[in-house]
């Protein structure tokens, strides 16, 4: 019996036998061309263009519809013309194509639209092999994702109960935020004076309370929110020490991520900076790199979707950094599920609230109980979308390729 009938004929007996991914291995990838690309409108859409929970849907001709999230109509147009015709499954390739497309390299705003496309095609090739995305990035490492929330409701509660109910409720860290002009949870108090050094005075005593509220079991952490002045920062740093938080975040502005090198030796708790960036080059390879922070703060789509944030993981698995991503968008929160539960590095989740957003155009998307995220074994992203009723932003169905594309000889992409 020659190698190939061999091998049919176990997979086929193992088939019989009851392994599903036997039967999966002898079933070739459906061969198929994206057809058309549309952007809906979400109803629970931030008002900024960098952190859109806009729904993208990439068609093909095999009836594979992906599901993605992020962009604008205008930039999501930029970029899905480079998909039109192409095979959906080659997703690195395409993802190289998008991002070096226009010549220029593309600015943080485009890398989200092109983050949402690349979700949709992952889960497009998730639903083509009839398993989760996590499958295809190597298995879950973990049985959940744990989370911690930021603006837990404190429903008339004062903040140490506030605090004290969110652990008690699941998460495994309750979070605050540098004090503004009257709220100490994620930025939403009025606007008005801001006296950095007064600041630092009565965020230190808030962070008092928070810290009796979790308890010597709970685990609480604080957002800067790149509000304070550098000295300031530092201060503030050194007086919640013994508090003992799970991390600071963002102490200062991100424009100069070189400016931690100055900053890490004169603080001792630990450091969660990325929320601004977008690909590994922009910023946060010298921030893991240098051992500067401890946990990775970047989200998807923000840093071009699936396929980058997976190179970034594995960076921060090489220097020793966890993944604690911020929010964003039902959908690809979902996504970020799937990639945090193949991570081998300590992971915590940022949750709003006290759950998820009120996403009823959604009916199934990702699975959240008692405060933490369970992977599923749903096909592709695992999520289900109805688009009845959501004004459409844009369709593409139409390929443009904006520059010459040129190959080296093995096919592979270079610059124009």
């Amino acid at each position: 019996m020659n190698r190939r009938r061999f091998l049919k004929t176990s997979l086929a007996a193992a088939a019989v036998a009851g392994f599903p991914l036997a039967r999966r291995a002898d079933a070739a990838i459906k061969k198929m061309k994206i057809t058309r690309v549309r952007l809906y409108e979400s109803p629970i859409n931030r008002p900024i263009i960098n952190q859109s929970h806009h729904i993208i849907t990439i068609e093909t001709d095999a009836g594979i519809t992906g599901i993605g999230e992020g962009g604008t109509a205008d930039l999501i147009n930029d970029c899905a013309v480079q998909l039109i015709g192409k095979d959906p499954t080659k997703i690195e390739a395409l993802w190289q194509e998008m991002y070096r497309g226009y010549f220029y390299p593309p600015g943080r705003e485009k890398i989200h639209a092109l983050g949402g496309l690349d979700m949709a095609l992952w889960d497009i090739k998730g639903k083509a092999l009839d398993v989760p995305i996590h499958e295809l990035l190597g298995g879950v490492a973990r049985d959940y994702v744990e989370c911690y929330s930021t603006g837990y409701p404190a429903n008339g509660r004062n903040t140490r109960d506030t605090a004290k109910a969110c652990v008690d409720a699941g998460f495994r860290a309750f979070r605050t935020g540098v004090l503004d002009g009257g709220s100490a949870t994620h930025g939403g108090g009025a606007p008005g004076r801001f006296i950095s050094q007064e600041v630092v005075v009565r965020t230190h005593e808030h962070c008092k309370e928070v810290r009796a509220g979790v308890g010597g079991a709970g685990r609480w952490a604080i957002d800067y929110h790149t509000r304070l002045d550098f000295s300031d920062a530092v201060r503030l740093s050194g007086l919640i020490e013994n508090l003992e938080p799970y991390f600071v975040e963002d102490l200062v502005r991100s424009e100069n991520p070189g400016v931690y090198r100055q900053l890490r030796p004169m603080v001792k708790v630990p450091l969660a900076v990325g929320e601004h960036f977008a690909d590994k080059w922009d910023g946060l390879h010298e921030l893991v790199e240098g051992r500067l922070i401890d946990y990775s703060r970047v989200s998807i789509p923000n840093c071009g979707g699936i396929t980058e944030y997976m190179k970034q993981a594995a960076l921060c698995e090489t220097h020793y950094v966890g993944l604690t991503p911020h929010f964003t968008g039902p959908i690809a929160e979902t996504a970020l599920v799937h990639c945090c539960a193949v991570f081998s590095g300590p992971v915590l989740m940022e949750m709003r609230g006290n759950g998820p957003l009120p996403a009823t155009y959604l009916p199934k998307y990702f699975d959240f109980k008692d405060g933490k995220l369970w992977p599923n074994q749903r096909p592709g992203l695992g999520v289900e979308f109805n688009p009845a009723g959501l004004k459409l932003l844009t369709e593409v169905s139409k390929a443009s390729t904006p520059l010459p594309i040129f190959r080296r000889p093995d096919g592979s992409l270079t610059n124009w």
